[in-house]
């Protein structure tokens, strides 16, 4: 086991210890936010036929080399084409083709004008002016070459990727299964949201925060419950989490108090302790574990430092869990916005929103940044790192730090 390691280190070790979970086959209409198993090829071109990229005349370019406004030429429309309809013939010298957008184009036609640069009758179209081969034509896998890589294992399937998909006529789709996640809370001071809030006690922040975090990485959070200090209460959950999810996150218990237990409840539960701290704050308590192959990640039970912590160092390892080839977090420099008056003796977290102010990249602090503000983290999309021993950081400081 290690003792206080950096959050690069922490991440390391996280993500080093989960193998991405098995995969299973799902309609394609329900794979928006699943995770690829599978590199996809194009088994067709896309699209499948020279198309019109509008309603107008197809034609042959050579017919109208000599067209102006002043002598248009003029052509025979032998064929009305719509979209998903198919030409009756080709096209020959001195006709055209009346094409709906998308119809395809007929053979022996090579461009296409608009309606509304042509004057027409239900059988005669003037062309003014002369045109190009392949003007306003979209060519047969103009979009997707047959044997293109349309995406590699572990891609997250977004919009884009999911149209492409349909365009190769996919229904189904191997994906990466949805990794289940154990949240479970230890601390009696615990009290859950919407029931009455007893002196001396708390609500249960953390459970939705990390909740939350953890579904926004794919994952679908499973709420192990609440545990009493105490080491048996919480081995009994950390085994029932073992049993039933791919994953473990635990909050509070994780420090060297008195009623820090989680590491020993980790160990008679049978897992491995990988590291206890890090050298950052907030979120400097934790302890990582590994029990029957799974990640156990042993955090605050401050929802603020819990939070941080997740994101720096559990965030990876439970992407790559998830099966994402993009585990590792994008990272980025910002200048600060505003001055940030304190020393940092160690490493330091701040939490912020970005904003593109004068052709650069700022970082406007989200409200308070002390360890137990949990309400900065909302709307923050970036976490930048102060190094140790820094002073009072004036406006304009670059830090460098992760996207969130």
């Amino acid at each position: 086991m290690r003792e206080r390691v950096s959050y690069e280190t922490a991440r390391a070790l996280a993500a080093g210890a989960v193998t991405p979970v098995g995969e299973e086959q799902i309609a394609l209409e329900d794979c928006a936010g699943r995770v690829l198993a599978r590199e996809l090829r194009a088994a067709a071109d896309v699209p499948a036929f020279d198309r019109s990229a509008y309603d107008g005349y197809a034609f042959r370019a050579e017919d109208v080399e000599q067209a102006a406004a002043d002598r248009p030429v003029v052509l025979r429309v032998t064929q009305e084409i719509p979209a998903g309809g198919m030409p009756r013939g080709e096209v020959r010298p001195g006709t055209a083709a009346k094409v709906l957008t998308g119809a395809p184009i007929p053979p022996g036609a090579d461009a296409v004008m608009k309606y509304e640069d042509t004057r027409f009758t239900a059988d005669r179209v003037e062309l003014p002016r002369p045109a190009r081969p392949g003007q306003n034509i979209v060519r047969a896998g103009e979009d997707v070459r047959a044997g293109t890589v349309l995406a590699q294992a572990g891609s997250l399937i977004d919009p884009g990727l999911a149209g492409t998909l349909a365009a190769q006529g996919l229904g189904q789709v191997w994906v990466r299964r949805v990794p289940q996640v154990g949240l479970l809370s230890t601390g009696s001071e615990l009290v859950e949201a919407g029931e009455p809030l007893e002196p001396g006690k708390i609500y249960n922040s953390g459970r939705h925060a990390l909740a939350a975090a953890i579904q926004a990485l794919g994952c679908r959070p499973v709420w192990l419950g609440r545990a009493e200090d105490g080491v048996e209460a919480i081995r009994e959950r950390l085994e029932d989490g073992l049993e039933r999810c791919d994953a473990l996150v635990v909050t509070g218990g994780a420090s060297r108090g008195s009623y820090d237990l989680t590491p020993a409840a980790m160990e008679r539960a049978g897992a491995e302790l990988l590291f206890r701290g890090v050298d950052f704050k907030p979120g400097m308590a934790c302890a990582y574990a590994v029990g029957r192959g799974k990640l156990i990640c042993g955090l605050s039970g401050n929802p603020a430092a819990a939070l941080t912590n997740f994101h720096l160092a559990a965030a990876s390892a439970l992407k790559k869990l998830a099966g994402r080839r993009d585990h590792l977090p994008r990272e980025v420099t910002a200048a600060l916005a505003v001055p940030f008056p304190k020393a940092s003796p160690m490493v330091r977290v701040l939490r912020g929103r970005l904003a593109l102010e004068r052709g650069r990249l700022e970082l406007e602090l989200s409200g308070g940044q002390g360890n137990v503000v949990l309400s900065s983290a909302a709307g923050c999309d970036m976490l930048a790192v102060v190094p140790a021993g820094s002073g009072p950081l004036p406006a304009g400081t670059e830090l460098r730090g992760i996207l969130i």
